[in-house]
């Protein structure tokens, strides 16, 4: 029964290891899939579009120029 306990224990852990790992522990938190990321560069451009500073033909060239 000693050999028959220390394998069933063995078992166990290895199962717990598997099991800890595949659920990721550790694992750095992912954004959601549904919220987009925010972009700094676009969220200035658009800022100086809707100040005013530039036009809507610069505005599009840059935001193309950015999204690329």
């Amino acid at each position: 029964m000693g050999l028959l306990g220390m394998l069933l224990i063995l078992i166990v852990v290895v199962w717990v290891i598997v099991t800890v790992a595949r659920a990721g522990w550790g694992r750095q938190e992912q954004p959601p899939l549904d919220k987009p990321i925010r972009d700094p560069a676009l969220d200035m451009l658009r800022e100086r579009y809707a100040q005013g500073e530039i036009d809507r033909e610069t505005f599009e060239r840059m935001r193309r120029d950015l999204e690329h």
